[in-house]
Formats: structure tokens, sequence, C-alpha cells
């Protein structure tokens, strides 16, 4: 039988899964919604993923937030940062590629590759007015779906400035330009603009953005913001049909380099997982403790910084 490969990025707001072959081509594929619950997000995800008849799954990456909780989850041979995943199937598609920016629902990172090799990296998780979060929820207080985002910020001839720094300031900013009675496109184009700006001037502070460039995460999907990107950055930047599943790609090609002859289950609910906490009380650092169950049964503990720590499984 010939083998696939099945890659699972697991974020704060959506759940994205491959099955890939052994020339990296996509068998079957999802993108789904996190909804704050990991473990259901991936049986969901897990549901809807198919094996082609006459393949046998050889491996399994994870990455993500909560690729490690999800690795236990699903037994998983290879779990990585977002930032190799990333890098890994940004270079399959383009082996050329200098700098990946990418964006996603609550954070966002830059990557700098020589020669194939990541050389430099910065990730934003602090500040939520460069990211897919700001721009939905900003879209709601202003009336217009999401997904009309994009081509309504196209269509502006006078976007509006809007200050990019902070969450908290672009929000006082918008409801202000609103009640002066701005055009939706043009406040649509202004946060477009925003984004990028805080982008390049937080996560892309002081990088070297070479070409080519590839856009990636769930944001790349918004034309308003890859116009600003364009424009600001005096280039053309690449955006893949498969940018919201680099990360997911990665880890299956990555899962792949490392195969075994292991039998993996995916009949997830058949399997009862539970996650629960614990506070360790051996010194002053109180680490939480986080215990992975499966089957009543503890499988794995990690969280903590010192061997006191240390959950027998």
């Amino acid at each position: 039988m010939d083998k696939c490969y099945l890659g699972v990025d697991i974020g704060s707001i959506s759940t994205k899964g491959v099955i890939i072959d052994e020339k990296y081509n996509i068998l079957s594929q999802n993108y789904i919604w996190t909804e704050a619950s990991p473990i259901s997000a991936v049986k969901e995800l897990i549901s809807t993923l198919s094996i082609p008849k006459g393949y046998k799954l050889s491996g399994i990456g994870t990455t993500g937030s909560a690729r490690k909780l999800i690795g236990l989850m699903l037994g998983a041979n290879v779990v990585k940062n977002e930032i190799i995943c990333h890098a890994y199937g940004t270079l399959n598609y383009y082996p050329d590629c200098k700098t990946i920016l990418e964006i996603g629902g609550q954070d966002s990172k830059i990557i700098i590759i020589n020669n194939g090799i990541i050389t430099d990296y910065a990730m934003n998780t602090l500040c939520a007015a460069g990211t897919g979060a700001f721009l939905s929820s900003q879209s709601k207080r202003i009336g217009v779906d999401i997904n009309d985002f994009g081509s309504l910020a196209l269509s502006s001839k006078n976007p509006v400035k809007i200050a990019a720094r902070c969450t908290v300031f672009a929000e006082s900013d918008l409801i202000h330009k609103a009640q002066l009675g701005y055009k939706k496109e043009d406040i649509v184009a202004g946060l477009c603009k925003s984004v990028v700006l805080n982008y390049l001037n937080n996560v892309g502070k002081g990088k070297k953005i070479k070409e080519p460039i590839v856009f990636q995460g769930g944001v790349s999907k918004n034309i308003g913001v890859v116009k600003y990107f364009n424009e600001i950055l005096n280039t053309k930047v690449i955006v893949d049909d498969n940018s919201h599943l680099m990360g997911a790609i990665g880890a299956a090609i990555l899962s792949s380099k490392e195969s075994s002859d292991k039998e993996y289950n995916l009949n997830m609910n058949e399997i009862n997982f539970e996650t629960k906490g614990y506070e360790c009380k051996g010194c002053s650092n109180n680490c939480e403790i986080v215990r992975i169950i499966k089957d009543g049964k503890l499988i794995d503990s990690f969280g903590n910084r010192c061997e006191r720590g240390t959950i027998a499984k």
C-alpha cells in the first residue's frame, strides 16, 4: 500500500488538517473553527478527513498552540512549532522563498529564510491589532460581513487613517471616524492598511524583508490586506491557494521524514480525552501542570519547570 501522512495545525481560532501522499500532494483537507475546544475540534476535523483507498497512514505531525496536547491525543510521531512547520510547508511550494509573512487569528509571525534555512523570525502575541480576530471584531462593529471586507476595501478611493499601534486606540479611532460620517469602504480600507502597518512596525521591525515574499495565514485571504502589503512593500506578495494550510502541510511533511511502521487509529470518537490542571506546590514557582487523561488513565503531563512538578504516568 502507498503511504500517506496527516498534518494538524491547532490554533486558538482555527484548526487545519491535511493528508498528503509521499510526493506531498494533498489527498484530503479541511479547515474548521477551534471554538476554545481543541480536543473537540480535532475530533470533528479527523471525522471529515478521508484516507483514500490503497493508502496507509504512516505518520502524524502536529503544530500550533495546542500541538503537544493534540500530539498526545493522536499519538503523533512529530510535534513541531509553527515557525518550523510554516517554513517546511512554504519551501515545498516556493523553494526560493526568502520571507514568510503570516497573520493568523490571534497572533502573527515573520520568518526570514536564506538558502532554504531559517535565519531569523519574530512573533507577536501581545497585541491583537494586527490579527484576524481584530478585523473580525471590527467588522461586527461597523456591520460589514468579514467575507466582504477585502472587496469593499478595494472599492475605496480615500482610505481613512486608523491608529495602528494598539487595539484600544484603533477601536476608538474607528468609532470616531464612523461618527464623523466617513464611508464604510473608506473605514474598511483604513482598517486593512492599519493591519499591514501594525505588522510591519511591530513583527517586521528590524527585519530585512526580501523577495520572494509569501503571505499566509487566514488574513492572507483578505484581498484588501494583500493590496496594502503590495503597496507598502512596493512588490507583489505571493498568496498560495493553500496559504491557510501551510502549517499543517509542513507538519505532515515532517512526519513523513520520521515515519515508522506504527499503526494509527483515527477513530477518535471511541476514545475519551480529558485535560486537567494541577498547581504544583513544590516551590515558589507554583507551576500549572497540565495532565492529559485518556480513557481514565494519565498518559502524560507537562508545564513543570523542575523535577518537583513531575507527575508519574
